[in-house]
């Protein structure tokens, strides 16, 4: 008797700052993308973990969702080369800000919580995470965006280590990934240089 299995969707990402861990949605953007919100219930999941909790999700809502994390993703990608920013990219960020109506609130340990409309809580929560893009983006928090050093990643991040030179996204996955193809090629090339060693003795 076969048993039916049921695949899990990807994991999240979740980091210390809400615009970037949102571009990490998608990951492994120049290798073989993982999308991590394949459908409206999982970007209601990532909301929910995200402390933007949202009682439903649509079709449509997710598409704009994406849109959103694209233009993100493009304009952060551009701040961290010091590149121009993509203009098309910055009306998308400007007008999902300016589309949210959340409000922050202090609350009695002194911690800034969101909380969301009643009617479209959705874009209320794409108006927080675009209005945390803006705060990176113009250099108004303290750190520095950066890329993952992964060649199959290449994430923007925002850096906000004492010394400003991280170079993974996250070092318990790009990190390790390249550290372990590293002592992999190392080990290949000293495996190679012995055998090359050998024959060479055995003439």
């Amino acid at each position: 008797m076969s048993g039916s299995t049921t695949s899990q969707p990807p994991g999240f990402r979740l980091g210390k700052v809400l615009a970037t861990s949102f571009t990490a949605t998608l990951t492994e953007r120049r290798g073989d993308p993982v999308e991590r919100i394949p459908t409206p219930d999982r970007l209601a999941d990532w909301l929910a973990v995200s402390g933007l909790a949202v009682p439903s999700c649509t079709p449509a809502q997710l598409k704009r969702a994406r849109e959103l994390r694209e233009s993100i993703h493009a304009a952060a990608t551009a701040a961290a080369r010091r590149d121009p920013l993509p203009a098309a990219a910055v009306e998308i960020i400007n007008d999902y800000s300016a589309q949210g109506g959340a409000a922050a609130f202090l609350t009695a340990e002194g911690e800034r919580e969101w909380r969301l409309g009643s009617t479209s809580s959705v874009e209320d929560a794409l108006g927080v995470i675009a209005a945390d893009a803006i705060s990176i983006i113009s250099g108004e928090r303290d750190g520095k965006l950066a890329l993952c050093s992964s060649p199959t990643c290449e994430a923007a991040f925002f850096d906000t280590s004492q010394s400003r030179t991280r170079r993974w996204c996250e070092m318990n996955t790009c990190g390790n990934r390249q550290k372990k193809a590293r002592f992999n090629a190392h080990k290949q090339a000293r495996s190679g240089a012995a055998g090359s060693g050998s024959a060479s003795s055995a003439r």
